[in-house]
């Protein structure tokens, strides 16, 4: 049987979210390839709203592993949409990419229309591979696990195809946490059942109602940006929730309601990835 981790044929993009599954997924395709070569690239996409410990992460796998990570983020250099490499270092860590966009837009982001991710994260490393890059075409490594199979896409593109490893190695969470539990450095965020609440951007919108009144009680600093873009804006990240009113909603009440799965709306509409 052949290894579903060996590079397809031409240019390769491997998508690093940050998060321990697209990590795992970097490391097997490491492993099977003996590295990198030249047509295939590492590419995460900073929206400026990821928790610290993401940001250290994708650079423990870079340093750990030996293999370059293209940083990117969304820009708009004399106001034409383009990206803007960066690094650990230098990458924005105050929501600056978020707010452009946002700004340019003169409107929020919400449940059904997530421009968030497709400009933030999608489109900034298509600008990068086809016009930083050259590329024409190129297959996209997207680690999504076999136990989530529902979020595969197979929409045909003008540009590139997609590539699920994971699921092609019926990868599950079970896997991607055995995996971590036995190395000597791992992403320094909770894992809850084998996902991690606080990953991707902090107060995402798509994030529960629960998840987001324990975040608000453990980094309120981190809300004040989120609700300041409200404000701005004058509308809400999702209808019929204003962030500052929640938080302090959140702030009224006892520590119980935490351990009340009835208290706060348990849906959650899947975070984005990319």
């Amino acid at each position: 049987m052949s290894n579903p981790y060996v590079l397809p044929d031409g240019n390769v993009q491997i998508s690093f979210s940050g998060g321990r599954t697209s990590a795992y997924m970097l490391h097997q395709i490491l492993e099977a390839n003996d590295g990198l070569p030249d047509r295939a690239v590492v590419t995460f996409a900073n929206t400026g709203r990821e928790m610290p410990e993401t940001l250290d992460f994708v650079h423990d796998c870079s340093i750990q592993w030996g293999v370059p990570i293209v940083w990117l983020e969304y820009d708009r250099p004399d106001n034409k949409v383009f990206y803007k490499k960066t690094d650990y270092k230098l990458a924005s860590r105050n929501g600056e990419p978020f707010e452009l966009l946002i700004k340019s837009k003169k409107y929020l982001p919400n449940p059904t229309a997530r421009f968030c991710t497709s400009e933030l994260k999608i489109l900034t490393m298509k600008r990068f591979l086809t016009k930083g890059l050259g590329w024409k075409e190129w297959s996209a490594c997207i680690g999504i696990r076999a136990d989530e199979r529902h979020r595969v896409k197979k929409d045909a593109n003008e540009r590139w195809r997609q590539w699920y490893p994971l699921v092609d190695a019926m990868v599950s969470k079970e896997d991607v946490n055995s995996f971590w539990a036995n190395k000597s450095f791992d992403l320094k965020l909770d894992n809850s059942s084998g996902s991690t609440p606080k990953g991707n951007c902090d107060f995402c919108f798509l994030k529960s109602e629960a998840v987001l009144a324990s975040m608000s009680r453990q980094y309120p600093e981190r809300v004040k940006w989120w609700a300041k873009m409200e404000d701005e804006i004058g509308i809400s990240f999702r209808s019929g929730r204003k962030l500052s009113e929640f938080v302090d909603f959140v702030n009224k009440q006892q520590d119980w309601v935490f351990d009340d799965e009835s208290f706060f709306c348990q849906s959650d509409d899947g975070e984005c990835t990319g």
